[in-house]
């Protein structure tokens, strides 16, 4: 299985998609004055030093958020993204934001923040980043129990994201376990559940399952860099989006290409963007 410690991979390509579908859900959710939950069932520490050991270690920001911190053609899709990434980076690119900080920068005050994560090291750096931010629950629960313990959430409309580390053969059966009961206490929120591809046909059997499990809209898109491979290494990931806003289709239609092509995507390299589960 894929050992996939947020602080190693802090602003690969897989954060890159993640984190920009995760901005425009929320510029989504923005445009009500209405206020909204937003829950993050595996945080991480909430920001990254991209001179650290660990980072050092993979280099993967190199071909992640650096291109795009360089880039001079940035699409509209990536300004929030993008905003929050330089407001962490004052003289140069030194730091990345988590899941948990794109959503303490782009929600607002009337909004309610969920976050989780269990993991000893992590926790406490958490608990220490949202410690003046009076919206803000910070837990270190199972992630797994998240949904359980809080869901249905007040205010009843918003987010929740779910990124665990699949570090364990049963990561997947347990992620869809907690999303259909997700969808019984809370049948209208936006779940965002990132996966990474290192066996193809562990994706294929989850799109099976999801379509089966699922009844709501639900939309898929994965950013590959990579080929598929029968060796090991994770070639691409993705987001699976149940109960999508109306827009994040188009958005990621006009966001993906240009991904791709600035990551310098492999030939080969599939990108996906598609319906799991169409509207009825």
């Amino acid at each position: 299985m894929l050992s996939y410690r947020h602080s190693f991979h802090a602003g690969n390509h897989a954060d890159i998609i993640k984190h920009a579908t995760i901005c425009l859900i929320l510029e989504s959710l923005n445009q009500k004055e209405k206020p909204y939950f937003y829950g993050d069932t595996h945080a991480g520490a909430g920001c990254y030093s991209l001179a650290s050991e660990h980072a050092k270690t993979t280099g993967e920001f190199e071909t992640g958020i650096a291109k795009l911190w360089r880039a001079s053609d940035l699409p509209k899709e990536l300004s929030s993204f993008m905003k929050v990434v330089r407001q962490y980076n004052g003289g140069g690119l030194r730091f990345y934001p988590g899941s948990p900080l794109f959503a303490k920068a782009l929600s607002r005050e009337q909004d309610k923040l969920s976050l989780n994560e269990i993991h000893p090291s992590d926790s406490p750096l958490l608990k220490r980043e949202f410690k003046r931010d009076t919206r803000a629950h910070v837990d270190s629960i199972d992630g797994y129990h998240f949904f359980r313990e809080r869901l249905p959430p007040s205010p009843r409309r918003g987010l929740v994201v779910m990124d665990p580390s699949y570090e364990l053969k049963d990561e997947y059966r347990k992620l869809l376990t907690s999303l259909e009961d997700g969808l019984k206490r809370w049948e209208n929120g936006i779940y965002a559940l990132w996966y990474p591809v290192v066996d193809r046909q562990q994706i294929n059997d989850i799109e099976k399952k999801i379509k089966r499990l699922v009844i709501r809209p639900t939309l898929q898109v994965e950013l590959a860099i990579h080929p598929d491979s029968e060796g090991y290494g994770m070639t691409a990931s993705g987001m699976i989006i149940v109960n999508p806003p109306w827009k994040l289709f188009e958005q990621l239609a006009e966001l993906l290409p240009w991904l791709a092509n600035t990551l310098e995507a492999d030939e080969g390299a599939q990108q996906r963007l598609r319906w799991l589960v169409e509207e009825a």
